[in-house]
């Protein structure tokens, strides 16, 4: 297969969630009856260690958390860790983001509170707006809330544990759940920063991917980070081509250089890459 045919715009999946959204910001549209909460871009073959998403909420995400790398090798579950960002682009007033907790605590405290419920109130609940950016390492309990918007850039990994999810019908998973997490409180001087309207800004450098905002075309030292190794590209406002395709904002794509893809002047674009 040449390098042009393995380039361009992934194919999408919509999900459906019990805390999604019929009315979906533009330039998503929801299908007629279906609740999405996410949308998720098909690892290309190329880069098969990084999932793209965008998150829409209209209710809490469960309390969760992510085991690590090691952890899962250590269970035989094989490389499945999952550390993951959020860059967020809408937010409701009152849209929060709950990561870490007030104040330490222990497992046996952690396994009371999600069996009672409180365990929601002793996370921190950050207020967010466009242009904030938080990292999650592994092991980070955490929840996303109602009325906000994000892309996630995150290890390509589907193990989830739920350890409250507000009385809905679904599985939990305390006992993996408790002894993977972090009783910790986040640190947001490390892991947390503002982006603003211009400019570029490096969101994630390793240990598992790189991740930029960028505004208008890569200078030299973007071009020099990312080499001409494969890259994603998910434009946020104007159009990126590759190979060929017109990349929409909504959309993301794979370039198998960052210079085989063609920036707007004026536009914004994620762009991110395994380490």
């Amino acid at each position: 297969m040449s390098i042009v045919a393995m380039q361009g715009e992934l194919p999408v999946k919509l999900v459906d969630k019990p805390w999604g959204r019929t009315d979906l910001p533009p330039p998503f549209t929801a299908p007629d009856g279906r609740q999405i909460g996410e949308i998720w871009f098909e690892p290309p073959p190329a880069l098969p260690e990084l999932l793209v998403k965008y998150i829409f909420t209209s209710d809490k995400l469960s309390v969760q958390v992510h085991p690590s790398d090691t952890q899962t090798l250590e269970r035989g579950l094989g490389k499945q860790g999952k550390e993951e960002c959020w860059f967020v682009i809408a937010a409701e007033p009152g849209g929060q983001l709950g990561i870490g907790f007030r104040e330490p605590i222990s497992h046996e405290a952690m396994r009371a509170a999600a069996l009672d419920g409180s365990i929601e109130e002793k996370l921190v609940w950050h207020d967010v707006k466009p242009g904030d950016f938080f990292y999650i390492p592994a092991n980070t309990v955490h929840a996303i809330g109602a009325g906000v918007t994000v892309v996630e850039v995150q290890q390509n990994s589907d193990i989830t544990y739920r350890l409250y999810d507000y009385g809905r019908p679904r599985e939990l998973h305390l006992d993996d759940g408790i002894a993977v997490s972090l009783g910790e409180v986040y640190d947001l001087s490390r892991w947390h920063k503002h982006v603003g309207e211009h400019g570029n800004a490096a969101l994630v450098d390793g240990p598992y991917f790189r991740l930029d905002r960028l505004e208008g075309v890569p200078g030299g030292d973007l071009a020099a980070r990312y080499g001409d190794r494969p890259v994603l590209v998910a434009p946020l406002k104007g159009e990126v081509h590759i190979a060929g395709e017109v990349i929409a904002p909504g959309g993301c794509a794979l370039a198998m250089g960052l210079g085989r893809a063609s920036f707007a002047d004026d536009g914004l674009a994620l762009v991110m890459q395994p380490v």
